[in-house]
């Protein structure tokens, strides 16, 4: 019994929604053991939503919708790049999701299976929900007539809004790090936080650069349950994706030239330090060499001798490494 229980109480948690929406009447749960049964073909939609669910109740659900092993074993697997295989009885397409939770970018992925009649949506590692689409066909039945086509285009327009928001998120990252640069220059953290960020912003370009080309192909090539009334979203959301590679790749444009930028500065600052060092060491090169001179104990030096020898020397000696000072200091090097 206990068992059962937990086996029960494992489905419950996986299947977020399995409703019937059909014009004029109310939405109508639909056990998912008679998913088959509830399948109406003449404008209602069987919208079934899962969430990280068992081998074993995809099986069940698959079973009963008519899916075949190879689908069946293709559903089952986790993606990690988007994809679209049509079969004899579903259109599946697959697409990566990303959410950021403190700057940091979180992947899974959303299985969107398109049937006559039925919509399956299978999400795994992703935490938003499709509620607001949900709520949407509550409200506005004649999107029903449109068919599972056009919600399977609506789900993904609402992921390319997800992943604008994700975007957004770390581009106040960038504005700050650029602002951070402009006050204060890089300490060595910071060249590391920027590396993980450009590493970041490639990882997610590489998970939904490929939906443009998908979407484009969902709506100009002919397939089973895509009608050609929906392309056109299709075309649609590709664009957007585009706009979204385009968002990356100016945040990914802006990080390198501020990565460029301080490596320049450092190395200005390298330089400027060099002179310096260069200029005070021909300054004190002039004391050195006087020392070394009287430092050889030579006999026969006459201004030894001479009352105003030591003075002089000192004088000539101090002349000179002010004359110094004072052309390094007009050429900028001190």
């Amino acid at each position: 019994m206990a068992g059962d229980s937990a086996i029960l109480e494992s489905v419950d948690k996986a299947v977020i929604a399995s409703v019937l929406y059909r014009p004029g009447c109310a939405p109508e749960k639909v056990p998912l053991d008679r998913v088959d049964a509830s399948l109406d073909t003449s404008g209602g939609l069987l919208w079934v939503g899962l969430k990280d669910p068992e081998p074993a109740l995809l099986e069940q659900i698959g079973g009963r919708l008519g899916f075949s092993r190879k689908a069946l074993e293709e559903i089952i697997s986790a993606h990690r790049r988007p994809k679209v295989v049509e079969y004899e009885e579903l259109t599946l397409i697959v697409a990566i999701t990303v959410e950021v939770e403190n700057l940091k970018p979180s992947f899974g992925d959303t299985q969107i299976l398109i049937g006559k009649g039925y919509l399956l949506t299978v999400r795994r590692g992703a935490t938003a929900t499709h509620h607001e689409l949900r709520e949407l066909l509550e409200n506005s039945p004649e999107f029903l007539g449109r068919g599972s086509d056009y919600v399977a285009s609506a789900l993904l327009d609402l992921l390319v809004d997800r992943y604008v928001g994700a975007l957004s998120k770390l581009e106040v990252a960038v504005e700050g790090i650029e602002q951070q640069f402009l006050l204060r220059g890089f300490r060595e953290s910071d060249i590391r936080r920027l590396y993980r960020q450009r590493r970041d912003l490639l990882r997610i370009h590489t998970a939904i650069a490929p939906m443009a080309e998908i979407c484009r192909r969902l709506s100009r090539v002919e397939m089973r349950y895509i009608d050609a009334d929906s392309r056109g979203y299709f075309g649609e959301v590709a664009d957007r994706v585009l706009r979204a590679n385009e968002f990356i790749n100016s945040l990914r444009e802006a990080l390198a030239f501020a990565f460029e930028a301080s490596l320049m500065i450092g190395q200005s600052q390298q330089t400027d330090t060099t002179r310096k060092l260069a200029a005070w060491a021909a300054i004190l090169a002039v004391p050195t060499a006087v020392a070394g001179v009287y430092g050889m104990n030579f006999t026969h030096m006459p201004e030894l001798n001479w009352t105003y020898g030591y003075p002089m020397v000192m004088g000539f000696t101090f002349a000179v490494c002010g004359v110094l000072y004072w052309k390094f200091k007009k050429s900028k090097w001190l």
